[in-house]
């Protein structure tokens, strides 16, 4: 019996609304499943998102996601809900099986339907999948960036359109809660701190991503800078024949891909991987041709190349392939001044590889810590450092790591939250600029103490920087 066919009439509870719940919830229904949705919250929006589930007869009950409803015999979750929430607890005491929206989808491919290329990693994964995405399309292929990217997994697989293969990116949560995922090819591209709340410790969160390579039929592609998610390729059980993949900023050894004199170079799908060497596309190819960006293309070209796209897509796609905002996008040029948002840098790990790209800088930094600490991350930076502007409420944590590493560079503290706090940071910023140097916003924090989103927050630097550009125009 298929997976459709077992979830008709049974009792399903879909744990939490939003961009994963809702569809989720619809589709069970759709299906024959009984489905009940739980949601802590009950707020004007959850209750806008309940009367349109309702309107269809599926049971929501706002306030209380913690009690598991009677009769529950499957939990279909949202990625973000805790393994330790009361609910899952439950869950677990009564033998309930608890699945992700991502497992839902995987379970629910018809037979024959489009494999899929996945991308994990602590930072820049959806700007390799949309990298691969394009290259995919530059093939030819019928494809879509889909998963923690924003497009749910579940409509691409119920839906009406048929795909040759799917870009998926796949976060640790989505992993978590994906036991039986088993993906043509996978790439983890790097792994630092983050989330630990949420799994516990970082070997939590570890192992979580390396589920990414259980069962992959291809190729595992791991960063050779990254020896932790080579360890991941080699812990992993893999489908005979399966082979590790590995991309470097170097020149590359056989079964890799790397960089040889501004060109990216494929060592790892040609004949002689001993002695022949694949051109794909050149680092100018690349928008931008950041160094972290540049090990982006390479983990994406390493996919399409698993899956036998020629060189030539690679060149074509990534030329064709533009930035979301707020990923080191460069916003002016202001008295010879350029100023770079990269609000998207939310912890240290990106932070540092944005800090890398550049020199010298005046960094923006600043917001919700998360429990990071800065020592390292200015240590290596210091001395690309000609000033630093500080916002947001855990700044004083990235100014005692700039007293410590940094003692000579100058540093502007703003004690302030208010809408004109980024407007002031700029001015500031532009004050310790000189020539030929890079203002960047790279926070290395959340953003919700000041702002909705990493995205506002962007839009306010990029707002403040053409101001400054127009007045000094």
């Amino acid at each position: 019996m298929s997976t459709r066919q077992e979830l008709s009439g049974k009792r399903v509870t879909v744990a939490g609304l939003g961009v994963s719940g809702i569809p989720a919830a619809k589709v069970l229904h759709g299906l024959g499943a009984i489905v009940t949705v739980v949601n802590d919250g009950d707020d004007e929006r959850a209750r806008a998102q309940a009367a349109e589930l309702e309107a269809l007869g599926i049971t929501v009950r706002l306030g209380d996601g913690a009690t598991l409803p009677d009769g529950t015999e499957l939990i279909v979750t949202a990625p973000g809900w805790r393994p330790d929430k009361p609910l899952f607890l439950a869950a677990a005491k009564a033998g309930v099986e608890i699945w992700g929206d991502v497992e839902l989808a995987w379970r629910l491919r018809e037979p024959g339907a489009a494999p899929w290329l996945a991308v994990t990693g602590t930072n820049g994964k959806t700007t390799t999948v949309r990298m691969l995405a394009s290259i995919l399309e530059a093939a030819g292929l019928r494809t879509a960036a889909v998963g923690n990217i924003g497009v749910s997994l579940l409509d691409a697989v119920t839906g009406p359109e048929k795909y040759d293969v799917l870009a998926v990116e796949l976060s640790s949560y989505q992993l978590h809660w994906a036991p039986s995922l088993r993906a043509h090819s996978a790439a983890v591209l790097n792994l630092a701190p983050d989330h630990i709340d949420w799994h516990g410790s970082m070997e939590a969160y570890t192992a979580d991503k390396g589920r990414i390579y259980e069962g992959n039929t291809v190729a595992c592609v791991y960063n050779a800078a990254d020896g932790a998610t080579e360890d991941l390729v080699r812990a992993a059980d893999v489908e005979e024949g399966c082979r590790a993949i590995g991309f470097t900023l170097g020149t590359p050894g056989p079964s890799q891909l790397g960089v040889v004199d501004g060109i990216l170079v494929d060592r790892a799908f040609v004949g002689n991987r001993q002695k022949q060497a694949q051109e794909l596309a050149e680092t100018a190819d690349v928008e931008p041709p950041a160094p972290h960006n540049i090990a982006n293309a390479l983990a994406a070209a390493a996919l399409a190349r698993a899956y036998g796209v020629p060189p030539a897509a690679v060149r074509d796609g990534l030329r064709a392939f533009r930035p979301d905002p707020h990923r080191i996008e460069k916003v002016a040029d202001v008295a010879d001044v350029a100023y770079v948002d990269d609000s998207k840098a939310t912890n240290t790990h990106a932070a540092e590889a944005s800090l890398a790209a550049y020199d010298p800088i005046v960094w923006i930094a600043g917001g919700l810590a998360k429990g990071a600490t800065f020592g390292e991350l200015v240590e290596k930076s210091a001395s690309r450092l000609r000033g630093v502007v500080l916002i947001g409420a855990d700044r004083a944590l990235i100014a005692e790591a700039l007293a410590r590493h940094a003692p000579e560079v100058p540093v502007v503290d703003l004690d302030r939250t208010d809408t004109g706090a980024m407007s002031a940071a700029v001015r500031e910023a532009a004050q310790l600029a000189r020539p030929g140097d890079t203002v960047l916003l790279a926070p290395a924090c959340a953003s919700m103490d000041m702002f909705a989103n990493y995205n506002k927050r962007g839009e306010a630097f990029a707002d403040a920087v053409r101001t400054l550009a127009a007045e000094r125009a």
